[in-house]
């Protein structure tokens, strides 16, 4: 097909919980409903019901429950892990292995001075490996360590005993399943500098110009006095330096246009999945939505076909 267009991803950055990619190829329509895909449609686990056995803290069972629930658990194996509502080896009830992680709390503080017992994320009790609170140690410097996500402080005599069941789900069944804290993405920008133009300012008037940019895209180089593009990816479309070639009507000095079909994602993940991989979850999630809208389409056509013959 004339029109065919074949889509490219390239890893630019990897971290622990962020990763900056490119998408070429392909247009503004496609690059959101990745985006929205990594947002709301890749499946994470969750704490998603909550029996409370003892609470004598200062915090209300539902609000424990609350902030069980918004705790990331690792998910990798969410993607092949049975939904609760299509699960029939416990008839949708999700409490059996293959839909659901038992999880336990157990916490007292049995001190007798007026020491706080702080409850966090790294007391959650969880017999699968691969289903466990998220180990934030990576981002946190070599002499700290990660004491987890508070979740109650305990005084002298206080108890906090529950079972927490955790299931599969997506952000469009509630935001705690959504693995994506932040998913942004920007056309690339494409700038042209007429040089000419530029060669009649002078090197104040330069700088002057460089600095009407925000976010320090261009600069000027001391030694040769030359305008450049230091940081084109930097851009923000705040049209700073083209107002500037206005007010000096100069229309025409600084031409910055977007690629429409190029864009730089920037992807942060609450821990719950890897970046690279929500990536490629969300990129597997999109192929099968559309294959699923493509394929009744075929069979509707050949039905149309027969009838007609």
């Amino acid at each position: 097909m004339s029109n065919q267009r074949l889509p490219t991803v390239k890893i630019r950055e990897s971290k622990p919980f962020q990763c900056k990619f490119e998408l070429r190829g392909t247009d503004a329509s496609v690059a959101n409903a990745l985006r929205r895909v990594m947002i709301a449609e890749v499946p994470t686990i969750a704490i998603d019901l909550v029996e409370i056995e003892v609470n004598s803290s200062v915090l209300h069972d539902e609000f424990i429950a609350h902030r069980l629930g918004l705790i990331p658990l690792t998910s990798d194996r969410a993607m092949t892990m049975r939904s609760p509502r299509d699960c029939d080896a416990c008839d949708g009830d999700g409490a059996c292995d293959y839909c659901s992680v038992e999880i336990f709390l157990r916490a007292a503080n049995r001190t007798g001075d007026r020491h706080i017992l702080d409850v966090t994320s790294r007391d959650l009790i969880s017999p699968d490996p691969s289903v466990q609170p998220v180990d934030f140690s990576p981002e946190l410097d070599n002499q700290q360590e990660d004491k987890g996500i508070t979740i109650v402080k305990l005084r002298p005599g206080q108890e906090l005993r529950l079972r927490a069941i955790a299931r599969k789900g997506t952000g469009k069944d509630h935001a705690k399943w959504s693995p994506a804290a932040t998913v942004t993405f920007v056309q690339e920008p494409e700038i042209h500098i007429n040089e000419e133009m530029m060669e009649k300012l002078s090197l104040e008037e330069k700088k002057e110009l460089a600095k009407s940019c925000p976010t320090r895209t261009f600069g000027v180089d001391e030694d040769t006095g030359r305008f450049l593009v230091v940081d084109p990816e930097a851009y923000n479309y705040d049209d700073g330096v083209l107002k500037k070639c206005e007010d000096w009507d100069l229309p025409g000095l600084i031409e910055i246009r977007p690629k429409l079909d190029s864009f730089i994602f920037t992807v942060e993940t609450t821990g719950a999945i890897k970046p690279h991989q929500l990536v490629l979850n969300a990129l597997d999630i999109l192929k099968q939505k559309l294959d699923d809208l493509r394929l009744p389409q075929r069979a509707d056509t050949t039905t149309v076909l027969g009838v007609r013959s």
